[in-house]
């Protein structure tokens, strides 16, 4: 057990990061219990605490008598300086336990470019950096999150990687890791990497060789031993209603990036959009029964105190009882002050009498994403809303009262020309226009923030080109000469960060040097823009003889061997292909929770069911 010395907090920004002994956190007797886990997120206590996945899990994982889960999170530069001079291993916030001494070390993989953070905590933690060099003694190294659909970036640094939803598999993998324990550790540690191996849904990189083509490609990924499968499939849970979802959640003592309920309404959409990555690995819709809602719903206002209620999803007003499901839930909790906000809305489901109904409470800006400036590349990327549509909405919330408006969009998209880029300006002079029409003066906001696209793997644009960085800020330049109204804020993502952002999210084994090579240069942190080191990064590469443009820029081959392609989200690939061509088309592809079945194969590949309570009354 580490003790924190009182004078380390004095000296950091934040200690309550740090101090562990929240309301409602679990804490174990090590001793008593056959397996222990910690909970890794790669990033600063504010965001990790905001992740539902980690919250899940946590509950999962800590229902269960004989495991012990604790939580850790990326110290700050100011903590980890302090424990670095103090010699202070990297701790769980349970019971202060130096990670070192757990059994296995879970990281959540939500974000390329907290990769850096990973090794970092590794060597903050006392562990050896790279699977190769871990001893028995060693904590095993798992991942889990989107970011395992192409693990092979991280492969030289973690042990396994669980491909899916991990309520059901986590467990598994810890009956597996104590039945080995109990039985004497047969085969030691790859012994019980290889009865992991025949886990559905587990990848144990060290089971598979990589060869390369010529001309750099990969030429195949092919099992090493027998218990490794050919192709790891995702695990699903079949119904959400079915499975435990955590009603004690862990509340801080200092405001985290989410500070309020999260309630999970489902999982899945299958709306298309063609650049998502999460439409596809969720699929397919399961839903939650609205009453099912309430309950759980009534059970974290009790458990935690917080007045608000975040509706989550992918898409939350896409769910089929949801203006039953807010009526009751603001009917029922009315009289504690809570308030419901639905964080994603779509701009052709959106309706002024549900945006009243969860403001009543708070009244806040409203918040839509037409991702692109014109109908021919929203078509492109089968965004499946109209200009129409945002007219249409806008001119109902200002009717209503609303004044602000943000709006999400992205560059870099395939197909797309400088008329597509200039549309974004012009859809949010239009706002302005509805308004001051509507008004007959000005008094409208409108914030336009504009990402660059990363074409990410398992997605019908995992083939695409991402734009390079030069390309992308031109756009930017476009953007900034035509959004200069008072009444208009634009926001830009940096480009140099999504330029790495592609590399690592299509990216092979042999990036493990880089990722290295880029922390031993000072890398860390390299999602918030005042520790992002780009010219450190360009050295990585340029002293271990990678080229980034080889994994960002270039288009790949239809028929090309992908990195991930043992690692299926269960929809096909050819689905995928299929959709890559329908969008150079400029083709539809009608959502198959409200339409014919689009053949992705996901419902047949892993005989799972759309659950879908629209004819269903609370």
């Amino acid at each position: 057990m580490i003790e924190l010395d009182p004078a380390i907090l004095n000296k950091v920004n934040k200690p309550g990061r740090y101090t562990g002994h929240e309301w409602n956190s679990i804490r174990k007797d090590h001793t008593r219990v056959e397996a222990s886990i910690a909970l890794a997120f790669p990033d600063v206590y504010e965001v990790g605490m905001s992740y539902l996945g980690f919250k899940i899990l946590y509950h999962i994982l800590n229902q269960r008598d004989d495991i012990a889960a604790e939580r850790v999170y990326a110290p700050w530069v100011d903590m980890e300086g302090e424990m670095r001079q103090r010699q202070t291993p990297l701790y769980s916030l349970e019971s202060f336990t130096p990670l070192a001494e757990f059994d296995m070390v879970g990281f959540t993989l939500q974000y390329e470019m907290t990769y850096t953070n990973i090794i970092n905590m590794l060597d903050l933690a006392q562990i050896p950096k790279l699977a190769r060099d871990r001893a028995e003694e060693d904590p095993l190294i798992i991942g889990g999150g989107p970011c395992a659909y192409n693990a092979e970036p991280l492969a030289d640094f973690f042990d396994f990687f669980l491909l899916g939803e991990g309520e059901e598999s986590i467990l598994e993998v810890m009956d597996c890791f104590i039945e080995w324990k109990r039985s004497g550790k047969p085969g030691g540690r790859p012994g019980l990497l290889k009865r992991l191996a025949l886990l559905d849904g587990i990848y144990i990189p060290s089971l598979y060789d990589v060869t390369y083509n010529p001309d750099g490609t990969v030429a195949a990924v092919m099992p090493n031993s027998p218990e490794a499968k050919p192709v790891i499939q995702k695990r699903i849970v079949r119904d959400l209603n079915l499975v435990d979802f955590p009603t004690k959640p862990v509340v801080p003592y200092i405001e985290i990036v989410h500070d309020r309920i999260m309630l999970e309404l489902f999982r899945g959409c299958t709306r298309g959009c063609r650049f998502c990555q999460a439409g596809i690995l969720y699929r397919p819709v399961r839903e939650r029964r609205p009453e099912k809602l309430v309950e759980l719903a009534r059970q974290l206002i009790d458990n935690t105190g917080y007045n608000e209620i975040s509706l989550v999803s992918l898409s939350s007003a896409d769910y089929s009882c949801l203006h039953e499901l807010v009526k009751t839930c603001l009917e029922k909790f009315q009289d504690q002050g809570v308030s419901i906000s639905l964080p994603s809305l779509r701009i052709d489901s959106f309706s002024i009498q549900l945006a009243q109904e969860v403001q009543k409470v708070r009244k806040s800006g409203l918040t839509f994403a037409p991702e692109a400036g014109t109908q021919r590349l929203r078509d492109v990327i089968n965004k499946g809303v109209t200009e129409q549509d945002l007219e249409d909405a806008v001119t109902a919330a200002f009717r209503a009262g609303w004044s602000t408006i943000k709006l999400y969009f992205m560059i870099g998209l395939p197909t797309e020309t400088d008329e597509d880029v200039a549309g974004i300006a012009e859809m949010a002079h239009k706002v302005i226009r509805l308004y001051k029409n509507l008004r007959g003066r000005r008094g409208c906001k409108v914030t336009v923030s504009v990402s660059s696209f990363v074409p990410k793997p398992q997605t019908a644009f995992q083939w695409f080109g991402q734009n390079p960085v030069a390309e992308l800020e031109r756009k930017q330049q476009i953007l900034k000469s035509l959004l200069k109204e008072r009444d208009i804020s634009f926001h830009w993502h940096d480009s140099p960060t999504s330029f790495l952002e592609g590399i690592f999210a299509r990216g092979d084994r042999r990036l493990a040097a880089v990722l290295l090579k880029a922390w031993e240069l000072g890398a860390k942190f390299d999602g918030w823009s005042e520790h992002f080191n780009y010219d450190a990064w360009l050295e990585a590469f340029r002293q271990t003889g990678m080229d980034p443009a080889f994994y960002a820029n270039r288009t790949r081959l239809g028929n090309e061997c992908l990195p991930w392609d043992h690692l299926h989200s269960g929809v096909d690939k050819s689905f995928l292909q299929q959709e890559y061509e329908q969008a150079l088309q400029g083709a539809a592809t009608p959502d198959c929770r409200r339409d014919t079945c689009s053949g992705c194969g996901v419902c047949q590949g892993l005989g799972v069911e759309v659950i879908d309570w629209r004819n269903q009354e609370l």
